[in-house]
């Protein structure tokens, strides 16, 4: 069963490992698929010819107000409706406090943060006018506890989970569900060049013994995405092996 069949959904960091994971996933089910990347035009092509007419991909700054509130113009022009939101881009600038930079700090704010902002004020509006929708915004377990040389990355996470609870709030009543997934450790080519007694010190800490996959990611993401969801807004759902 096609559980997003002729759904039209906007995936932001389509292109990396746990992107490219909810845009196959969601294709397989039906969608058609607009994702975005910032940096890895080589991994979107990629995706691109892999999933044929499916999906189609733009390059954007999502920090930046207007170049959101243009690509969703552009997507409601071709498509006329969007029916789910993955807010799933985000970066890390990791360094202890005292030696973080403003700059780090702000960019790394921007990119998870504002993007999450940007599209989601732009993507409610046809979202109104049709009486439903689904946003599911990425956060991760370090927005839950912090971490150590990531207060950057953990603000700009934390700040995901307590936007998405209060739009879920204010959309509920015109049937608009926001819901946020928290990852845990997930194998990714972000975190591969970890020291590997980091790497098991972590696992050992993981009630199921072993890091998450992308895929595990999309099948939660497709989840909230769906109807199987209907009755499910402003929750945080940890995928974490019980780590949490």
């Amino acid at each position: 069963m096609k559980l997003l069949n002729k759904k039209i959904a906007l995936v932001t960091g389509g292109s990396g490992d746990i992107g490219r994971s909810i845009v196959k996933t969601f294709v397989k089910h039906g969608a058609n698929v607009i994702f975005t990347f910032f940096s890895s035009k080589k991994e979107a092509n990629k995706l691109e010819v892999e999933l044929k007419n499916s999906v189609e991909s733009y390059k954007i700054d999502l920090s930046d107000f207007n170049s959101s509130e243009n690509l969703v113009k552009n997507i409601l022009k071709k498509y006329k409706t969007i029916d789910i939101l993955v807010n799933n881009a985000g970066i890390i600038k990791d360094n202890f406090l005292l030696k973080i930079s403003k700059e780090d700090w702000d960019y790394v704010i921007k990119t998870n943060l504002y993007s999450v902002f940007n599209l989601t004020k732009h993507v409610i509006i046809p979202m109104m006018k049709q009486k439903k929708g689904s946003i599911i915004n990425m956060s991760s377990i370090v927005g839950l506890t912090g971490n150590i040389g990531q207060s950057n990355y953990a603000s700009s996470k934390a700040g995901i989970i307590g936007f998405t609870k209060s739009i879920a709030k204010e959309l509920g009543k015109k049937n608009i569900r926001c819901n946020v997934i928290a990852p845990g450790y997930i194998i990714t080519k972000m975190n591969s060049n970890l020291n590997c007694d980091i790497k098991k010190n972590w696992i050992k800490n993981i009630p199921l013994q072993r890091a998450g996959t992308p895929q595990e990611v999309a099948n939660c993401t497709l989840f909230l995405a769906s109807d199987l969801s209907n009755y499910v807004t402003g929750s945080v759902l940890n995928v974490n092996g019980g780590l949490i």
